[in-house]
């Protein structure tokens, strides 16, 4: 804790750019832009698929539900961070907390803050919504909050991270906007299809997020799976995940899917399944530069997928 407690942490009234920055770290800008592009795409799909308009209604419906999921996703990775300050020092010393450049209790208020908030505005809006929040928070604080903390499991890790991203926020942000669009709760097949992509796509995040970050989970008695079965065996098994996504993606779209352009469903999709392959052979196992680098590419595909599939409802 020394390097903690002996370090200055910044002050928003004194250093209110360099408050921000640190803030915009410890929200975890990949997982903010995530969250971001789920809540857009789904928008998108369901203007779409209710052959609706954007109106001033139902864009401020959309800003509200975005808002509300991103200070919920503010409140699930900064209660990591608040909780893992000793592991984040040896795994990732940059973030605010273990850097110095917040305090323990600054993470705690904004913890604090940005789950009330998401609850607050989550409930106003809808109660979809707010089943949406309430349960990801409530699986978010039993990842990292002892005594569950259930990040030391990793079967049980790895479901908390797909059960989240991959089903709670795609179907139930969906219901949220088709019963505000629609006046109905309904799920297309264009949705259930998105929503199995992500699934699985999500498990490959989730098994291969922590290869890394081997010498600090090792310290701390943090099973991964890397650390079970080693990382060329998760390297593996990820990259076989991430092309069945692919590849069962594009055979949807051969075999026809309504709703959506089949041509440019099937095209993306061989295409970016091209570039993974070759990205992954680029990939040195010994250099955790080399690992953290093909790491973020996985989450530019995972960007992507939510562009892809809301061009292909508007192209039809």
């Amino acid at each position: 804790m020394s390097q903690i407690s002996s370090a200055n942490p910044k002050n928003p009234f004194t250093e209110p750019i360099s408050w921000l920055y640190s803030f915009w770290k410890f929200a975890r800008p990949h997982t903010i832009v995530g969250t971001s592009l789920s809540v857009i795409a789904l928008y998108a799909i369901a203007i779409a698929t209710t052959s609706n308009s954007i109106t001033t209604e139902n864009f401020v419906q959309f800003l509200g539900v975005w808002i509300a999921c991103l200070c919920g996703n503010v409140y699930i990775v900064g209660l990591n961070q608040v909780e893992d300050v000793e592991i984040d020092k040896i795994n990732k010393p940059h973030l605010p907390i273990a850097a110095g450049e917040f305090s323990i209790q600054t993470g705690r208020w904004i913890v604090a803050i940005t789950g009330i908030l998401a609850l607050i505005l989550s409930g106003w809006l809808g109660i979809w919504l707010l089943a949406v929040v309430g349960l990801s928070l409530a699986i978010g604080s039993a990842y990292s909050f002892p005594p569950i903390r259930l990040k030391r499991f990793p079967f049980l890790a790895a479901s908390c991270i797909f059960i989240v991203r991959g089903v709670v926020v795609n179907l139930g942000i969906f219901l949220h906007f088709g019963q505000k669009l629609q006046g109905r709760e309904f799920l297309p097949l264009v949705v259930w299809v998105l929503t199995a992509f992500i699934v699985v796509f999500t498990v490959a995040i989730a098994i291969f997020k922590d290869v890394p970050d081997l010498e600090g989970d090792k310290k701390f008695n943090i099973s991964t799976f890397s650390i079970i079965i080693g990382k060329q065996a998760v390297f593996n098994l990820a990259r076989w995940l991430i092309t069945i996504c692919y590849l069962g993606t594009v055979l949807v779209g051969i075999f026809g899917l309504d709703g959506v352009n089949s041509l440019f469903l099937v095209v993306s999709h061989l295409s970016l399944l091209g570039l993974f392959w070759w990205r992954s052979f680029r990939v040195n196992l010994e250099e955790k530069k080399s690992i953290a680098q093909f790491y973020q590419f996985i989450w530019k595909l995972f960007f992507l997928e939510y562009l892809m599939f809301p061009i292909a409802c508007l192209l039809v």
